[in-house]
């Protein structure tokens, strides 16, 4: 039983003395014979399960030839790979777009209001005494980055109103 995976009998062999009971395995346990000689399908079997029959030919996609040669020349030519360069391109160009997506501004707000919030946790806990120097600082710290990104970008809108005439509508039209 051990060699095919099989668990061992549950019976009880009765002692030496007693006489021995003949204990059947089933069928499972038991030792498997080999057929005398392999088995083998006969020619017709083969042949009616269309084992001789080719698969049909599939065609791959077809390459650019004229593409593949630009290509070629291209990098003879540079050294480089054109398809590599765009793909650069194309990365940094979406890099650039995912740093400059979120809003300074707008961090800075929200984490003002994270701190105020834990600050008001604190308190309700009867830490506020231990946190509250702490928490005020970086709130104050926050603010003066507010500021100066607020100075940053109000100087920009005042460089763009610059390039603008300021005046009569009169002198617009000459």
């Amino acid at each position: 039983c051990l060699p095919g995976g099989d668990a061992l009998p549950l019976q009880r062999f009765p002692p030496s003395s007693k006489q021995p009971v003949h204990v059947s395995y089933p069928a499972a346990c038991q030792p498997c014979r080999l057929p005398a000689r392999p088995l083998l399908r006969p020619a017709k079997v083969c042949q009616a399960e269309d084992a001789y029959t080719r698969e049909k030919f599939k065609p791959q996609p077809i390459r650019d030839l004229e593409k593949e040669k630009r290509r070629l020349q291209n990098i003879l030519a540079t050294g480089k790979d054109e398809v590599e360069d765009k793909v650069k391109q194309v990365f940094v160009q979406k890099k650039e777009e995912e740093i400059a997506a979120p809003d300074q501004f707008e961090e800075l707000m929200n984490e003002i209001q994270e701190r105020r919030e834990f600050l008001a946790e604190m308190e309700a806990l009867g830490q506020g005494k231990k946190y509250q120097g702490i928490i005020l600082t970086e709130i104050s710290q926050k603010l003066h980055e507010m500021e100066i990104i607020d100075k940053k970008r109000s100087e920009e809108m005042r460089n763009m109103t610059k390039a603008f005439p300021v005046g009569n509508k009169s002198n617009l039209q000459d």
